[in-house]
This record gives structure tokens, C-alpha cells and sequence, in this order.
């Protein structure tokens, strides 16, 4: 076994690491116990891929891919905390804001 100078087995092995870990944390999002280690579950997964997207950018040369990362983890972020504020709040937080505003403006 011969191992190259540029380090594409290190990438091979760790973008392996990360296939790992993402099926344990799918696990980890079937089995919780509640719903919050689920949703933790599902962005421990969503940061994982952003990083196996950024490996395998480099491991196939193009740097693009970690722009495409980049946005994936935006993505992820946004998505987890509408899920925890849906998960909090109910269905939606149409019928919150209008009492929200009811509240606050009590005209002249």
C-alpha cells in the first residue's frame, strides 16, 4: 500500500469518519428518547454533511464545492431553529404575531 504525498487517503479516511457518524446520528434521530434529541439528531446530521461536502470537494478538486457547503450550513440553520420555533410555538405563529400586535397597539 502506497500513500501519496498530497494526502487524498487522509480525506478518503476521514470523509469515511463522517459517513459514520452521520449513520450513527440518523440512529440517534430514530431512536430519542424525546423530541428535541431528534431535532438535535437531524443538525447534528446536517452539519456532518456540510463537512463531507467540503472533503469531498477537495478530494475531487474543486474548490466550488465549499461554497456549496457554505450555504448548506446556512440552510441547516435556519431550518433547525424554524422547526424548534414550530415545535414550541404550534402550528404556526400567524395566530401569536396578530395577538402580539393586538396587544401593543391600542390605538388612539
Amino acid at each position: 500500500m502506497t500513500f501519496s504525498a498530497d494526502g487524498s487517503v487522509m480525506f478518503a479516511a476521514a470523509a469515511l469518519a463522517i459517513l459514520i457518524t452521520i449513520g450513527l446520528a440518523l440512529a440517534r434521530a430514530v431512536a430519542g428518547p424525546n423530541l428535541y434529541d431528534r431535532i438535535l439528531a437531524v443538525n447534528m446530521v446536517g452539519t456532518k454533511t456540510t463537512l463531507l461536502i467540503a472533503v469531498l470537494g477537495f478530494l475531487t478538486g474543486r474548490p466550488d464545492f465549499l461554497d456549496i457547503a457554505l450555504v448548506y450550513a446556512l440552510i441547516n440553520f435556519v431550518s433547525v431553529i424554524a422547526l424548534l420555533r414550530l415545535f414550541r410555538y404550534g402550528h404556526s405563529m400567524r395566530k401569536r404575531r396578530i395577538e402580539g400586535s393586538e396587544r401593543k397597539w391600542r390605538g388612539p
